[in-house]
C-alpha cells in the first residue's frame, strides 16, 4: 500500500441480488469491473465467517474463524458449475430489495443446497474436492461436526452438550461421526463449493488488478468451533464456561463500559504452542484476501478482561498481550504481512509503537475529526499523515450525511461551515468529505459505498450496541450502475489516485 490509492467499502451481503442477499456470483464480478473503471484499487470486505441469527447475524461473531459462511454461495454459480439446474433457481421468492431478510435466505437456499448435495453424492467426490478438504483437514472436519452437532443439539451452546462430546472423548466422536455423516459430508460440500466461488471471484479480481481488503475479529464467538476444538488456548473454568470475557472500560461514550462477553484468549499457551492457531488464522485468511484489517488491534497490546458474570465492563482490568512476539514470529517467516491496524478508541504510546515497530498502517476516520480542538484533532484532514488508511465514515457509524443530519449539533455544523469555508447541505456534505480524504496525504483511502451515493441514515450497516436490525442494509439494482461512480472516479483521478 505504498503506492497512493483508493477504494470501497461494502460487505457482500450488500450486493443487490435475486437472492436475498448479496452473493459471490456474476454481480460480484460486476461490482469489481465498476470499481476498476473507476479507478478504485481495493475493494474492502467485512468478515467471510459464517453467521447465525442467534448471535444478530454479524459477521464479527461468526461460529468459525476459518469457514466461510454459504450464505454468500452464489444460486447462478452453482448453476453455471452443474450444482444446479436453471430450472432450480428460476422462481425465487420475493424477498425485500434493500434489507436482507436472513431468516428467508436461509430457507431459500437451505433448500438449493439440498439439491446440490444429492447431485454431488451421486456424482460422487472428485479430485477437486478431495484436494480441497485435504488441504484444509486442519479446520474443515471439526467445523463439519461442529455444525451438524448444532443441528442435533439447536437449543445448546457446545459446553452443555453431553459429557462425552463436549469434551471431545475418541468414542462420543465416532459415535456421532457415524450417526451425523450425512450432516458432516453435507457442511464440508458447502465449504468446497464457496471455497470454489469465491477463487472464482478472487481470480477476477487478480486479472482486473483489484486487491480485497478483509477483516479479522480479534474475538471468537463462546459457541463456536474454535472454542469447542481448542478450550485450552481461552480462559475457561468450571464446566468450560468462560472465566473472564472482553470488552472495553468506561469512556466519555459509556459510563459503564462495553462488556462485549467473547471469552479472553490464555496468551501463556499461545506463547507455548508457538501461536500456532493464530499463525493458522492470518493464514487463512490471506489466502482468501490481499490485505487485512485487524480489528481492535489494542488488544494485541492490552485489553480489558473482565470476570464472567459481572454486568457492566467497569470491574475489569488490563491485562498484557503478547502482540510483539506474534508479530515478531509471523514475520519472520513472510516476506510481508499487509496488517492494517483498526486503532480507533482509547489507544496509548505503547500500541502505536508496535504499529510504528511492525510497519502497520492505522486508520483516521473523517466524521470524527470536526469535535473538541480540531486544530490538533487526529482525524481532521489537515492532520492526516501518509502511513495510514483513511475513511470517511465505517460500516459502524452512521452515513456521512445521515451524520451530519441527525448526529453533529449546531455548534458542530458551524465549526464545520468555518472549517470547509461556507455552509453546505447535507446532500453536499459526502462529495466535501470524500474531497478532503482523496486530496489528503493519506497512502490509502477508503469509501462506504454508501458514502460514495451520498445516501442517509436509512443506509447505515451496524448500530453498536444494538441487536436487531443490523448488517441488512442492500444496494438497489439500480444504484449499482456507472453513473452513480462517476463523479468518484473523477475525483479518484483529480487526486492522484487512479
Amino acid at each position: 500500500m505504498n503506492r497512493r490509492g483508493s477504494g470501497v467499502l461494502l460487505h457482500i451481503t450488500s450486493l443487490p441480488s435475486a437472492y436475498g442477499i448479496g452473493d459471490l456470483g456474476p454481480v460480484a464480478r460486476r461490482f469489481v469491473d465498476l470499481l476498476v473503471d473507476a479507478g478504485q484499487r481495493y475493494w474492502q470486505i467485512l468478515p467471510l465467517n459464517p453467521t447465525c441469527p442467534e448471535l444478530g447475524n454479524s459477521p464479527y461473531q461468526g461460529v468459525s474463524a476459518f469457514a466461510g459462511s454459504t450464505w454468500l454461495i452464489s444460486p447462478e454459480q452453482m448453476v453455471a458449475d452443474g450444482f444446479l439446474g436453471p430450472e432450480d433457481i428460476a422462481d425465487p421468492p420475493g424477498f425485500p430489495a434493500e434489507r436482507v431478510d436472513y431468516r428467508a435466505v436461509m430457507d431459500y437456499k437451505n433448500g438449493l443446497f439440498d439439491r446440490a448435495f444429492e447431485r454431488f453424492k451421486e456424482r460422487g467426490p472428485d479430485f477437486r474436492y478431495k484436494d480441497f478438504a485435504a488441504e484444509n483437514v486442519s479446520w474443515l472436519n471439526d467445523y463439519a461436526i461442529f455444525v451438524a452437532l448444532k443441528g442435533e443439539f439447536p437449543e445448546k451452546v457446545w459446553s452443555d452438550w453431553p459429557t462425552g462430546i463436549r469434551d471431545r472423548r475418541e468414542e462420543a466422536l465416532k459415535k456421532y461421526g457415524a450417526e451425523l455423516a450425512d450432516r458432516i459430508l453435507r457442511e464440508k460440500f458447502l465449504q468446497y463449493v464457496f471455497d470454489h466461488q469465491w477463487g472464482v471471484l478472487k481470480n477476477h479480481c487478480r486479472m482486473r488488478h483489484l486487491q480485497i481488503i478483509g477483516d479479522i475479529p480479534i474475538y471468537v464467538t463462546y459457541d463456536s468451533v474454535d472454542l469447542w476444538a481448542n478450550p485450552w488456548l481461552f480462559k475457561l473454568g468450571e464446566q468450560k464456561k468462560p472465566a473472564a470475557v472482553a470488552g472495553v472500560p468506561p469512556d466519555m461514550f459509556s459510563s459503564t463500559g462495553q462488556l462485549w462477553g467473547n471469552p479472553v484468549y490464555n496468551w501463556d499457551v499461545h506463547r507455548e504452542w508457538g501461536f500456532g492457531w493464530w499463525e493458522s488464522r492470518i493464514d487463512r485468511t490471506l489466502a482468501l484476501v490481499d490485505r487485512l484489517r485487524l480489528d481492535h488491534f489494542r488488544g494485541f497490546v492490552q485489553f480489558w478482561e473482565v470476570p464472567a458474570g459481572e454486568a457492566t465492563a467497569e470491574n475489569g482490568r488490563w491485562v498484557d498481550a503478547p502482540g510483539r512476539d506474534l508479530f515478531t514470529l509471523l514475520m519472520r517467516s513472510r516476506s510481508c504481512l499487509p496488517i492494517i491496524a483498526e486503532d480507533l478508541g482509547y489507544i496509548t504510546p505503547d500500541v502505536h509503537e508496535m504499529m510504528a515497530h511492525f510497519g502497520f498502517p492505522g486508520m483516521k476516520i473523517l466524521i470524527f475529526g470536526f469535535s473538541g480542538d480540531v486544530a490538533g484533532n487526529p482525524h481532521a484532514p489537515h492532520n492526516i499523515t501518509r502511513d495510514c488508511v483513511a475513511y470517511t465514515g465505517t460500516h459502524d457509524n452512521n452515513t456521512v450525511r445521515g451524520w451530519f443530519e441527525h448526529v453533529v449539533s449546531e455548534d458542530e455544523k458551524d465549526l464545520i461551515f468555518r472549517y470547509i469555508g461556507g455552509p453546505v447541505s447535507a446532500d453536499q456534505m459526502p462529495r466535501i468529505l470524500i474531497r478532503f480524504a482523496m486530496l489528503s496525504p493519506a497512502g490509502t483511502v477508503i469509501v462506504p459505498m454508501q458514502d460514495v451515493l451520498g445516501l442517509g441514515k436509512e443506509a447505515r450497516m451496524n448500530r453498536p450496541g444494538t441487536a436487531e436490525g443490523n448488517w441488512e442494509w442492500r444496494l438497489r439494482p439500480e444504484q449499482m450502475g456507472e453513473e452513480g461512480l462517476r463523479e468518484f472516479a473523477e475525483v479518484t483521478r483529480m487526486y492522484g489516485r487512479g
